[in-house]
């Protein structure tokens, strides 16, 4: 199965907010991967950093020292049950929202809706809640 083709979904459903997307495990595992020209590659440490704090819920790692991702770090802004949000400065955005064994993530462009990048990724997440996964 290529999850690649999911960064295509992610993307579409945010109109043109979104630039980059991936998917990755709640174990920190990147599932998709850099042959799709939009993929948000992410080192495996951020990806574990993610993965764990998603898993847990526990947002304490997020609230102290943000989230780094492509080695920029964005400020958390707030973060619920299973979506997290993030800002940095004239670098957009971050939304993220997690299924059973996924974490779907987005960045939204400098002077996008982040509204509408977290509708993208909820509904990839939920498309994932439905099929088990």
């Amino acid at each position: 199965m290529s999850w690649n083709s999911y960064i295509d979904n992610c993307i579409g459903h945010t109109g043109t907010h979104a630039d980059k997307a991936c998917i990755i495990g709640l174990d920190g595992s990147i599932w998709t991967t850099s042959e799709h020209q939009q993929n948000f590659a992410l080192s495996a440490d951020e990806a574990k950093i993610i993965g764990k704090a998603m898993s847990s819920n526990d947002f304490s790692t997020f609230q102290m020292n943000g989230v780094k991702i492509n080695g920029i770090k964005y400020q958390f802004l707030r973060g619920e049950d299973n979506l997290a949000l993030f800002k940095k400065k004239d670098h957009g955005a971050i939304s993220m929202q997690k299924s059973k064994t996924a974490i779907v993530i987005a960045h939204c462009k400098e002077g996008g809706q982040q509204g509408d990048v977290n509708k993208g990724v909820g509904v990839i997440a939920e498309y994932l809640e439905s099929l088990g996964m």
